[in-house]
C-alpha cells in the first residue's frame, strides 16, 4: 500500500483517479490536474498570514480566507484558495460552497488533532451515507479516526433540533498510521445510531502519552450507539464493531470483496 503523508487533496473528481498512478512516497497535488483559471477569483493562504514552514500553526490564515470566500458577493465562478509549496501545519477548519482548495507542486497539508473526521449532529438532518476513504497514512495526530453525532453547531437559529442526520455505510480500508495518540472514535447518536461502519486493513501505532493521569486511557477504541464490522483492525476496535469474519455482520459483502 502507498503511504502518503496527511494532507487534504480537494480539487476534482479527475484528482481522484490520478492517486492509483502515484509512486511511494509522491504527494498528489492539484498542479497538472486543475488549472488556475478554473475559479473567476483567485487567492492565496500566503495573503491571510499562511507560511508553509512546517512549525507555524496556519488554523487562524485558513480560517480568514475561507471567511472571505463565505462573504464574497457572489459574482459567478467562485474563489480558488492557493496554497504555495510548503508543509502547512493546521487544525481543523470547515471548508464552503463555490470553492476550490487548490495544492501546488510541493504543498502539504498537516493537521495537528484528528487524521480522519467525519461530523454531524442533531438538528442537521440530511445523511452521510455509502462514504469510503482508503489508502491514508497519518503520522502524529491525536485521534486517527473519529466519526461522531454531536460535533459542530448550526449557522443560525432557523433549524429543526428534532432533526436526525441519517450515517451508514461508512467504509475505511487500508488506514496506516504512526504515533497515533487514541485510534478511534465512533459516537452515533441515541435515536439514530451510525449502521454498517466496516473497518478493514486498519493498523494504528499508538503512543502513551509523557504526562498526566490515565495514560492509558486514549489506547483503545471508543465506540457507542453504532454497528458494523472489522477486518484486520489493530489496536482491536471496540466490542460494537468486532467481528472475526465478515460472514454474519452488515460488512459481510465488503470483506468478501477484500
Amino acid at each position: 500500500m502507498p503511504r502518503f503523508p496527511l494532507y487534504l487533496l480537494l480539487c476534482c473528481a479527475a484528482a481522484a483517479a490520478s492517486l492509483s498512478t502515484l509512486s511511494a512516497g509522491e504527494v498528489p497535488t492539484c498542479s497538472g490536474i486543475v488549472p488556475m483559471s478554473y475559479r473567476s477569483d483567485n487567492i492565496s493562504i500566503a495573503d491571510f498570514g499562511g507560511v508553509g514552514d512546517g512549525k507555524t500553526l496556519n488554523t487562524k490564515a485558513f480560517k480568514e480566507a475561507i471567511y472571505r470566500i463565505q462573504h464574497l458577493k457572489r459574482g459567478g465562478g467562485g474563489t480558488l484558495l492557493y496554497i504555495p509549496a510548503g508543509e502547512y501545519l493546521t487544525e481543523s477548519f470547515n471548508l464552503t460552497s463555490h470553492m476550490t482548495l487548490y495544492l501546488a507542486t510541493g504543498a502539504v497539508i498537516k493537521a495537528t488533532q484528528v487524521g480522519i473526521h467525519i461530523k454531524t449532529n442533531t438538528g442537521r438532518g440530511g445523511y452521510i451515507r455509502n462514504i469510503t476513504v482508503s489508502n491514508v497514512y497519518m503520522e502524529d495526530v491525536r485521534t486517527g479516526i473519529r466519526i461522531a453525532g454531536d460535533v459542530g453547531g448550526h449557522p443560525d437559529g432557523n433549524f429543526n433540533p428534532t432533526a436526525l442526520p441519517a450515517v451508514e455505510g461508512l467504509t475505511l480500508d487500508g488506514i496506516w498510521g504512526q504515533r497515533i495518540g487514541q485510534p478511534g472514535l465512533i459516537r452515533g447518536l441515541k435515536d439514530a445510531p451510525f449502521k454498517r461502519v466496516c473497518l478493514s486493513n486498519v493498523n494504528l501505532h499508538v503512543v502513551r502519552r509523557k504526562s498526566g493521569k490515565n495514560n492509558n486511557t486514549l489506547l483503545t477504541w471508543k465506540c457507542s450507539d453504532v454497528s458494523g464490522g472489522s477486518f484486520l483492525v489493530s489496536p482491536s476496535p471496540c466490542s460494537e464493531l468486532a467481528s472475526s469474519n465478515g460472514a454474519t455482520d452488515s460488512c459481510s459483502d465488503h470483506f468478501r470483496n477484500l
